[in-house]
């Protein structure tokens, strides 16, 4: 089971951090993603960490302003966002997958989380 949470309403320009926590014992066994969907539109790819934290990826539109991060020992994963913009309005979805690899297709991913909304006001 996860469980995002973090998010909330913040001016353009400001700082948020997500946090997902997983339940079970297992978690440095997934590789995990953050995934955001706005009003109408499709679930998106927003960044990918591999299972020991060594290998992180990022979509193109916030690369250089979020970071994702882990801690296998609190069954953790983090998304950093700075500078965010209105257009980072979404809901955050945090997901597992079972396989290492990178991928940024929901599809791919095995379990999600609730998601957290994360609303950027200009």
């Amino acid at each position: 089971q996860l469980q995002a949470s973090g998010g909330g309403l913040v001016q353009a320009g400001g700082s948020l951090r997500l946090s997902c926590a997983a339940s079970g014992r297992t978690f440095s066994s997934y590789a995990m993603g953050w995934f955001r969907q706005a009003p109408g539109k499709e679930r998106e790819f927003v960044a990918h960490i591999s299972r020991s934290g060594g290998t992180v990826s990022y979509a193109d539109s916030v690369k250089g302003r979020f970071t994702i991060s882990r801690d296998n020992a609190k069954n953790t994963v983090y998304l950093q966002m700075n500078d965010l913009k209105p257009e980072d309005t979404a809901v955050y979805y945090c997901a597992a997958r079972i396989k290492d690899s990178y991928r940024v297709y929901p599809t791919e991913y095995d379990y999600w989380g609730q998601g957290t909304q994360v609303t950027v006001s200009s």
